[in-house]
């Protein structure tokens, strides 16, 4: 594999005009544009082949309302089901896991993606990425940024226009810029279905 991938990968600092980089983007946006402007909304095959095209393997139950954005795709890893509404954008340089049962409003933003501080290594083009990992059954509410480095814990729901900095424990509520938790999510949030006599079959 090419050197600037392994690096990209690795967060190592690379050069994103690289060859290779570039054809890898092109691809990807090729794909994309096929996904958001060409296929029809009630085509749901044609839409899963595009992203099984675009993310390589693809578990069951993987629904994405385009227009959705990616780098690479390839740097995105699906761990079983995901819903993610429309306007979605992942940077994905560096590598980004998403767990089961993971939903995200509109307009969630994963970026993996840095730049250095000072001016003169940007106007050089020197990018460094981190890992981004979102784990079973979490909820990004719309809007939420979410930067590179950050795990989100399972069961976790992080509120509207969250920008997420740090990592975030499991079963938390967290909002706020910078994302801050509020409360462990318990039992007791059941509750709030059960005037629709909703209730969970088993704990998060």
């Amino acid at each position: 594999m090419n050197d600037a991938w392994n690096a990209m990968r690795s967060g190592a600092p690379h050069l994103p005009h690289d060859p290779d980089l570039k054809t890898r983007r092109a691809r990807c946006r090729e794909l994309l544009w096929r996904y958001n402007t060409q296929t029809p909304p009630g085509d749901h095959a044609a839409q899963q082949a595009l992203l099984r095209e675009l993310f390589g393997e693809l578990p069951a139950g993987v629904h994405i309302t385009p227009p959705f954005y990616c780098d690479y795709g390839r740097g995105i890893e699906f761990r079983g089901a995901f819903y993610a509404n429309s306007g979605c954008t992942i940077l994905d340089g560096g590598p980004v896991t998403i767990g089961d049962g993971v939903l995200f409003a509109p307009n969630v933003a994963l970026y993996t993606v840095g730049h250095p501080l000072h001016p003169a290594l940007r106007r050089a083009t020197w990018e460094h990425t981190a890992p981004i990992t979102i784990e079973d059954d979490v909820w990004l509410g719309g809007g939420v940024i979410v930067l590179p480095g950050v795990t989100i814990g399972a069961g976790s729901v992080i509120g509207a226009g969250s920008v997420v900095t740090k990592n975030i424990p499991a079963n938390s509520l967290a909002v706020g810029n910078p994302c801050r938790v509020l409360r462990a999510t318990t039992d007791a949030d059941r509750e709030q279905y059960a005037a629709w006599h909703i209730r969970a079959e088993s704990n998060p």
